[in-house]
């Protein structure tokens, strides 16, 4: 038990050892960072001091020519002195209290401080560096603004080359720029005549107000003779022309009134007289612009001329055939709808079929009305071309779904005629037809009709009479009359077949037994079955005697019904 007890006594002692260590160092390492942040704020301390104010200060000696500079220089040294004797030492009294609060390891304290003197060193170096930049604008001066008016100048005498290789292109400008020219180089000279005197301060605004002058300098000497072109020559010209063509396109009865002519091209004469007195003081901001706009408007007005001439061609050809296609159109409208009532008592139209013309017709009126409102337009001229033209486009368009809607009526109409002369001639052909069962019946004099045949002969009648009957009425209803017809074709039809089978059955029948004669003697049986057949036969019942002659011939003769169909057929 006294052996684990020391056990744990001896580990509890070497954490502790561990953990005093490791608060040592960590204190040691505070005082470190601490010590490491001092060091860095007096280098800030000493760059401020070492800044070469006293180094500009000595350039300025030599240029200090007036009271003004004399005044200037003094009040430098003196804020350089505040900074090195006043704030620098602050500065320094605070950095020794900061090691005081270090060696006391006060951090708390030291954070404090440390802010405190970051502060004033920035406070400090703003100063300083400011009164560096001030002095410099005035050492640096010499040169700086001696570089800057040698590329003016050089700018300057390639803007006045230029200017006098040219100078007939500027008219009445060439005083005005003249002037501008001798004001520049006046500048120039006060430019030599402050920098003389070190009047730095006056050295800046000349150096701007030169920069100002060649700049406007440029744009006129660019830009003024292509003002002027426009102005003097191009503008008038389009005018010229605008009205020469505007005066022709009238007496060839072309109704332009709606560009109002007149009072733009007035305007327009106005503005450009303001931009050119504009041009002479100088001052040419936007004129290139509006100048530039008016060329543009009067560039739109020979389009808008164009735009009618071609109107005017395509707004004749199409009244040309609109013209056509609208009697054409009035014209068979015109006669359906006046014999609407007599189609009425024909054909039993619906009504939608009437509705539908009834529409067209009013649709057509409304057209006419509109067409003759387009030529009355054209007739006074109160309308441009390219509108009528628009007009006459509508108008066809319009035409056209007339044109549609009566094609679909008419159809109609056509179809219900069609079918009228389709019964008719379909009636011929079932007459036809009826007339050759009877023809054929008293061709091949049959000993019997069976009552059957007459029945269906019968039906074949009252079908065709059916149809006479529909064909005479008025209203004819098509529909109930194909009906009809379609009936009176089928049973027609029926009664033929039926005419056929039995003619060719009885003739079947009848050569059988004319053939099988000549075996009576052969046997009993074959000449009571050849007078049974022949008993069916006189009977009318010519299928059932060509089955008991067949049947019955077959013991004598095995070809019998090969040698029937090789002369009837099946």
């Amino acid at each position: 038990m006294e052996g684990k007890f020391l056990i744990i006594g001896t580990i509890i002692l070497v954490i502790s050892a561990i953990i005093f260590a490791l608060y040592v160092v960590l204190k040691r390492q505070r005082k470190g960072h601490y010590e490491h942040l001092r060091d860095a704020l007096e280098r800030d301390k000493n760059l401020i001091g070492s800044t070469p104010v006293l180094l500009e200060l000595s350039k300025l000696e030599p240029i200090i020519k007036n009271e003004k500079m004399e005044e200037k220089y003094q009040k430098w040294q003196d804020k350089f002195s505040i900074i090195k004797d006043e704030d620098l030492p602050i500065i320094d009294d605070m950095l020794i209290e900061l090691d005081l609060l270090i060696e006391k390891k006060d951090y708390y304290a030291c954070k404090e401080q440390i802010a405190k003197i970051e502060l004033e060193i920035y406070r400090v170096r703003e100063m300083a560096d400011h009164l560096l930049e001030q002095i410099k604008e005035i050492t640096l001066s010499e040169e700086k603004y001696r570089s800057i008016i040698t590329k003016l100048k050089t700018k300057y005498r390639q803007l006045n080359k230029e200017y006098q290789a040219h100078k007939k292109l500027y008219e009445e400008m060439q005083e005005g720029i003249s002037l501008q020219l001798e004001n520049i180089e006046k500048r120039f000279l006060d430019f030599e005549k402050s920098m003389d005197q070190n009047e730095y301060n006056e050295v800046v605004h000349i150096v701007k107000a030169l920069d100002t002058m060649i700049e406007h300098m440029g744009i006129i000497v660019e830009e003024v003779p292509d003002l002027m072109l426009m102005c003097k020559q191009m503008i008038p010209k389009r005018i010229k022309e605008i009205q020469e063509t505007a005066k022709q396109m009238i007496d060839k009865g072309y109704p332009i009134e709606y560009l109002n002519l007149d009072y733009n091209l007035e305007e327009a004469q106005k503005n450009v007289s303001i931009i050119l007195d504009r041009i002479k003081v100088l001052n040419l901001e936007d004129c290139m612009f509006e100048l530039k706009t008016i060329l543009d408007y009067l560039d739109s007005i020979f389009v808008d001329f164009e735009k009618e001439k071609l109107s005017k061609k395509v707004y004749e050809e199409s009244l040309k055939d609109f013209s056509k296609k609208l009697e054409k159109t009035g014209k068979l409208i015109s006669d359906v709808y006046l014999q609407l009532d007599d189609i009425k008592s024909m054909y039993d139209l619906n009504q939608e079929d009437v509705k539908i013309i009834d529409e067209v017709k009013k649709t057509l009126t409304i057209i006419q009305d509109d067409y003759k409102k387009l030529i009355e337009k054209v007739k006074v001229k109160a309308s441009p071309y390219s509108q009528v033209a628009k007009e006459i486009e509508e108008l066809t368009i319009r035409l056209k779904q007339v044109e549609a809607s009566f094609d679909v009526a008419l159809k109609s109409l056509g179809n219900m005629y069609d079918d009228e002369q389709r019964a008719k001639e379909q009636l011929e052909e079932i007459e036809i037809l009826l007339k050759d069962c009877k023809t054929k019946m008293r061709t091949f004099k049959l000993p019997m009709i069976s009552d059957h045949y007459f029945v269906e002969l019968q039906e074949a009648n009252d079908a065709i009479s059916e149809v006479v009957k529909e064909l005479s009425k008025k209203p004819i209803v098509i529909k109930t009359l194909n009906t009809r017809v379609d009936t009176a074709r089928d049973l027609v039809l029926k009664l033929l077949a039926t005419t056929e089978d039995m003619i060719k059955t009885a003739k079947q029948s009848e050569w059988v037994i004319v053939y099988g004669n000549r075996y009576r003697s052969l046997h009993s049986d074959i000449q009571e079955a050849l007078d049974k057949a022949t008993q069916l036969f006189l009977k009318g019942d010519y299928k059932a005697s060509l089955s008991v002659s067949l049947k019955t011939l077959k013991m004598v003769d095995d070809n019998i019904e090969k040698k029937v169909l090789s002369l009837y057929g099946k």
